[in-house]
C-alpha cells in the first residue's frame, strides 16, 4: 500500500467528512429486532464494554473469540447462555448470523480486523487507537467510503453530554479564540513489576496473538502488558493521549498536527517497557493553535483532563464535568456543569456519571439500527491516532517530526 501525499490525505478525509451521514444498509433493523454481536479479544477492556452492551435492549452477545483461554472463561457470564466460543476471528466474520462485532484486541489488530469486518458486512465497535501505524489510515478511509458500515471508535468522550455542551459553548465563541489546548493523563500506579504468574503456553495461541508483528518467543509479560511494547501498542500517546486529542480535533475541527516536538523517559520502567513511562509533546496546528500533552505513571498531579484556553476564558474538562474559568477583566461569567460526583476529586480517570461506555455503545447500536453516522466514525479515529503517531515519531527520531515529512520523505 502506497502512502498518500498530504494533499491526497486531506482531500480524501474532506470528501468522507462531507459525505451523507445516512448509509444505505444491507439490512434494516426494526425496533424490536435483536442485534447479534460477536466480541473479538475479550480481555479486561472488552469485558468492561460487554458489561454495558448486555444491558442495551435488543442486543445479544452470541460469540466470544480470544487466543487465550483465561479471558474467555471470564467473559462467558457476560454473554448469552448459548454463546459460541472460538479462537479464530475469521469464524466470527464468516458467521452470517452475526450482525456486528466488538474489537477489543491489542492495538496492532485494530485496523486489520476493522477492515476485514467491514468487508465481511459487519458493523464494528473498535477500541482506540484505530491505527497502529500512520500508513494504515488510508485503507480505513477507503473502506469507510466503500463498505458503508457503521464503525464506532472507542473514544467515548464524544458521547458524554457535558463534553457535547462544552463543545457548543466553544463553537458559540463563549471563550473567544482558542489558541492553546493543555491535556494530561497522569497516574501514580506501580505497573512496572515483572512478578506475574507463569502461564501455560498451551492455553495461548501465541502466533495468532502476534499477527502482523515480528516473530518472537512467547512472553507472558508482553501478552499481559502489550501496550508498552512497540510491536503491539504505542505507549502513553496512543493509549491515553488519543482520548483527549480526539476531543480537541472534534471541538476545534482540525485533522492532524503540522509539527510535533516530544520527549520521553523511563522513570521506573527501564529495562522492562519499550515505550517510556513519562512523556510530553507539544504539537502545532493550522490556525496558530498549540496543543500540549503530558503523561506519566509516577505522579498523578493534574490527572486526566483537557483545557481549552481562549482569549476570553478557559474551559476545563474532565470525564465528569466542565468548568468555565474567565480571564481577568473578561465579561464571561464563571460556570460549570458537573455530572460526576464520585470520586470527589476532579480530573479522575473515571466518574460515576456519565457512564461513558454505555452512552457510547448506545449511540453505536442506535446507528446500527438507523444507519446514521456514529459519534466517533472511522475518520475521527484515523485523525486522532495520526496525532499520537506523529508524537511518537518525534520522540523516537530525536525529538521532532513534521507531518509533511511523513508524506514527502524526500524533504
Amino acid at each position: 500500500m502506497t502512502t498518500p501525499t498530504r494533499r491526497e490525505f486531506l482531500q480524501t478525509a474532506g470528501v468522507l467528512a462531507t459525505s451523507s451521514a445516512l448509509f444505505s444498509p444491507e439490512r434494516v433493523f426494526a425496533a424490536n429486532d435483536t442485534i447479534r454481536v460477536g466480541c473479538i479479544g475479550v480481555g479486561g477492556r472488552c469485558r468492561k464494554l460487554m458489561e454495558s452492551l448486555r444491558t442495551i435492549p435488543g442486543v445479544k452477545i452470541t460469540t466470544l473469540c480470544d487466543i487465550w483461554d483465561h479471558p474467555i472463561g471470564l467473559a462467558k457470564p457476560l454473554a448469552d447462555d448459548k454463546a459460541v466460543v472460538v479462537k479464530d476471528w475469521q469464524r466470527v466474520l464468516d458467521d452470517k448470523h452475526i450482525d456486528a462485532v466488538v474489537i477489543g484486541t491489542p492495538d496492532h489488530w485494530h485496523a486489520p480486523l476493522t477492515l476485514a469486518a467491514c468487508a465481511a458486512g459487519k458493523d464494528v465497535y473498535v477500541e482506540k487507537p484505530l491505527t497502529h501505524d500512520l500508513a494504515e489510515g488510508a485503507a480505513l478511509l477507503e473502506a469507510s467510503q466503500k463498505h458503508k458500515k457503521i464503525v464506532q471508535v472507542g473514544t467515548q468522550q464524544r458521547s458524554m453530554p457535558h463534553i457535547v455542551a462544552a463543545r457548543d459553548l466553544i463553537h458559540a465563541g463563549h471563550i473567544g479564540k482558542v489558541m492553546r489546548v493543555h491535556m494530561s493523563w497522569n497516574r501514580n500506579q506501580d505497573r512496572f513489576q515483572r512478578n506475574i504468574p507463569k502461564l501455560d503456553f498451551k492455553s495461548v495461541e501465541w502466533q495468532k496473538f502476534l499477527g502482523n508483528a515480528k516473530d518472537q518467543p512467547f512472553d507472558e509479560y508482553r501478552l499481559l502488558n502489550w501496550r508498552w511494547f512497540w510491536d503491539f501498542g504505542g505507549g502513553i500517546f496512543t493509549d491515553l493521549m488519543v482520548h483527549w486529542i480526539d476531543v480537541a480535533h472534534w471541538i476545534l475541527n482540525v485533522d492532524h498536527p503540522d509539527h510535533a516536538v516530544s520527549i520521553g523517559q523511563h522513570i521506573n520502567s527501564e529495562g522492562l517497557w519499550e515505550t517510556p513511562d513519562s512523556v510530553q509533546t507539544v504539537m502545532t496546528y493550522p490556525g496558530n493553535i498549540q496543543m500540549h500533552f503530558e503523561g506519566t505513571f509516577s505522579n498523578a498531579r493534574n490527572g486526566a483532563r483537557i483545557e481549552f484556553q481562549g482569549t476570553e476564558a478557559s474551559i476545563h474538562i474532565d470525564r465528569g464535568g466542565y468548568q468555565v474559568i474567565p480571564e481577568r477583566k473578561s465579561k464571561v461569567p464563571a460556570s460549570e456543569l458537573i455530572l460526576g460526583t464520585e470520586p470527589t476529586w476532579r480530573n479522575a480517570d473515571f466518574y460515576n456519571k456519565p457512564d461513558g461506555e454505555l452512552v457510547h455503545l448506545t449511540n453505536w447500536i442506535d446507528c446500527v439500527r438507523s444507519r446514521k453516522q456514529p459519534n466517533a466514525p472511522i475518520e475521527a479515529g484515523v485523525s486522532a491516532a495520526s496525532a499520537a503517531h506523529l508524537a511518537n515519531l518525534a520522540m523516537r527520531r530525536g525529538g521532532s517530526a513534521k507531518w509533511a515529512d511523513q508524506f514527502h520523505p524526500q524533504l
